[in-house]
């Protein structure tokens, strides 16, 4: 029977190999790591998650943020705010960021996952390392900030089973790093989170090219 055009005949065709953990570790000079902000709203997870990650780029990393407000419009639009949804919503996130993570990435993932649960559940799927980081700001400070208007939006009654407010936020029992935002400037925080990526995922020296 004559060949298919395009048919693969085997022979011709050298081994494909996939690229390996160590190639991506070489070609960026680190390892990928998962770095989980969770915090009530307006806690300052967003803004953390946005200095850091231009604090790591120029630094050379390859890092990417998954932040929870953004995936609800498009990868998890179709969730709802039960413990259900919640908890989906979740291990979708931490789906992607292990994803990521496992081939290269540092990666920040920011949103509120107000269950210990969901966020043991999150660690324990992952083969890269894991460090919780909690934003950590009172209810009260988070209504004065309000960023994006969610607790005037609870206020009017626009807004129902809102975390923190009519419905529960666990805080963790043991993360890997605190960050009290109402103490410490953006600045501090950056500079802590630094230090645990930095520990977490080292930047290898750069190899210098032969003459």
């Amino acid at each position: 029977m004559p060949k298919k055009p395009h048919e693969p005949t085997g022979s011709s065709h050298p081994e494909c190999l996939p690229v390996s953990p160590h190639e991506r570790r070489a070609r960026s000079r680190h390892s990928g790591a998962i770095i989980w902000f969770t915090g009530l709203s307006g806690a300052g997870k967003s803004t953390l998650s946005t200095h850091l990650e231009r604090r790591l780029f120029d630094d050379g990393y390859q890092v990417v943020v998954l932040d929870g407000d953004d995936l609800r419009t498009d990868l998890n639009v179709d969730l709802g705010f039960s413990k259900e949804d919640r908890s989906e919503n979740v291990r979708r996130v931490g789906a992607v960021a292990r994803f990521l993570a496992e081939r290269g990435a540092v990666v920040i993932a920011s949103l509120i996952s107000p269950f210990e649960e969901d966020r043991a559940r999150a660690r324990e799927a992952t083969r890269t390392p894991f460090r919780l980081v909690y934003i950590c700001a009172s209810l009260e400070l988070c209504r004065q900030r309000d960023p994006k208007g969610y607790y005037a939006d609870v206020n009017a009654g626009r807004v129902a089973q809102f975390t923190g407010v009519s419905s529960p936020y666990e805080v963790p029992v043991a993360p890997d790093l605190i960050l009290e935002t109402g103490q410490l400037s953006v600045a501090a925080c950056v500079d802590e989170l630094m230090r645990l990526v930095t520990d977490t995922a080292p930047l290898m020296q750069q190899t210098p090219s032969a003459p």
